[in-house]
């Protein structure tokens, strides 16, 4: 406020001398000089009142122009933004540097901009015609350099630099209402906002915090279009690495850093490419066309699929193996099992019975997990017995007939052909001890 203050002091009195360039009809400088009293005491609701006499008394006034430049900065400073925004309309409609000349003309111009500026985020439902010369005002704000005659330099720059400052956020403001007002209905409308931020983003293409208000309207359409997620957590990331706060050092940049890592783990599961994303979110504010993150389903879909390719073996065993465990296992068995050749298994050999010459192996054909012992799932009762010793723990290929089954313990009995036996290691077995005569 200190520097709107100062740029209003300035600008009535630059005011009160570009009066005299014009001339003023007997009884309308009693009235201005009341409303230059009334800013100067920051009566803004008295000088709307006192500009409204000057307007009914004196319509045709020569300075209709100035009349209405004190209209916008009245209205702003009594808290009626539309209306100022309305009025500063007026006057954007025109070339400014033709429509105020003489002494204090950049001060007047001055004034209807910063003002018109500063009435657009108080404005709280603005027209576009509003939006429109809020807009126009904050560029020509933006680009107003010319000193104001007999202001100090070091004033001058910091007045240059809030100038710019509020130009840039009235600027960011209006690119991103759309969207907030769309995000504001009831229900959201998530398509609407999408679109008006994205429209916000390639003007402002910089801005983090459109970034995240993009990603936040994509995030609500996943609702309906589950493909806009990858392109929501682009967004929350991009602003997370361009300026975690934001633009507003209030908010708490570790908090939305965290939120967007989140984002990111939480849709593909792990943070696995995520430091890839990271440099790749500063190359362009939106994402590819073709960008995608593959979803944690998706890996495990894949990983499925591969896992079902290269091991069909244990696929079949494990659809077999569920079917029996069901609560209807047993009648899966007496109507699909039982007596019905089985495609070839292969599994792990636990155990031999008897160890020399079998006739029943017990297999193994599910991996154990990490730190657990096998345990016997198939035992295959062999049409004749082995010719020596099967070596234990390696992986035979076998094919059977299922004849029996045990739910508890989990045991499937098959009657199999020895010479289908495929991968078995058989030793000679070791010679019986002679016996000793008496």
């Amino acid at each position: 406020m200190r520097l709107l203050t100062a740029v209003v002091i300035i600008s009535v009195f630059c005011c009160t001398s570009a009066v005299a360039e014009k001339q003023l009809k007997p009884g309308e400088s009693d009235i201005f000089n009341q409303v230059v009293k009334d800013l100067n005491a920051s009566a803004f609701a008295k000088a709307v009142t006192d500009l409204d006499t000057w307007q009914q008394k004196f319509p045709d006034s020569d300075y209709q122009d100035e009349r209405t430049a004190l209209y916008v900065q009245s209205y702003t400073g009594a808290n009626q933004p539309e209306k100022a925004l309305d009025a500063a309309a007026a006057l954007l409609a025109k070339d400014l540097n033709t429509t105020f000349t003489g002494t204090g003309a950049q001060a007047t111009i001055l004034r209807v901009l910063y003002n018109a500026v500063s009435a657009v985020a108080k404005a709280k439902n603005p027209t576009p015609a509003e939006l429109s010369a809020g807009a126009k005002a904050a560029n020509l704000l933006l680009a107003f350099d010319k000193p104001l005659p007999d202001v100090p330099a070091d004033q001058w720059a910091e007045i240059r630099k809030d100038m710019r400052a509020k130009s840039e956020a009235t600027l960011l403001y209006i690119a991103i209402l759309p969207g907030t007002q769309a995000m504001a209905k009831q229900p959201p409308d998530c398509a609407a906002a999408t679109s008006a931020y994205t429209a916000a983003l390639t003007d402002h293409p910089e801005s983090a915090a459109i970034a995240y208000e993009l990603g936040r309207a994509l995030n609500c359409e996943v609702k309906t279009n589950p493909e806009k997620q990858s392109a929501a957590v682009y967004e929350f990331v991009r602003a997370a690495v361009i300026d975690p706060t934001l633009g507003d050092p209030r908010n708490d940049a570790k908090k939305i850093q965290a939120f967007a890592d989140r984002a990111y783990t939480s849709l593909h599961g792990s943070a696995e490419g995520l430091p890839e994303l990271k440099v790749a979110v500063k190359q362009s504010p939106l994402p590819p066309v073709d960008f995608k993150i593959k979803t944690a389903q998706e890996i495990a879909d894949e990983k499925q699929a591969d896992f079902e390719k290269n091991n069909p073996q244990l696929v079949l065993w494990m659809q077999i193996k569920t079917a029996l465990t069901d609560s209807d296992g047993q009648q899966y068995f007496e109507d699909h099992l039982k007596d019905a050749a089985v495609p070839p298994l292969g599994g792990t050999l636990l155990e031999a019975k008897p160890a020399c010459r079998s006739k029943e192996l017990v297999i193994a054909v599910t991996p154990p997990a990490a730190g657990t012992v096998a345990a016997p799932e198939i035992v295959l009762k062999l049409d004749k017995a082995l010719t020596g010793k099967p070596e234990l723990n390696t992986v035979i290929q076998f094919e059977g007939v299922p004849s029996a089954f045990s739910k508890e313990p989990f045991l499937l009995t098959m009657d199999a052909a020895t010479m289908k036996l495929q991968g078995l290691k058989i030793t000679p077995c070791a010679p019986a001890p002679a016996s000793r005569k008496r």
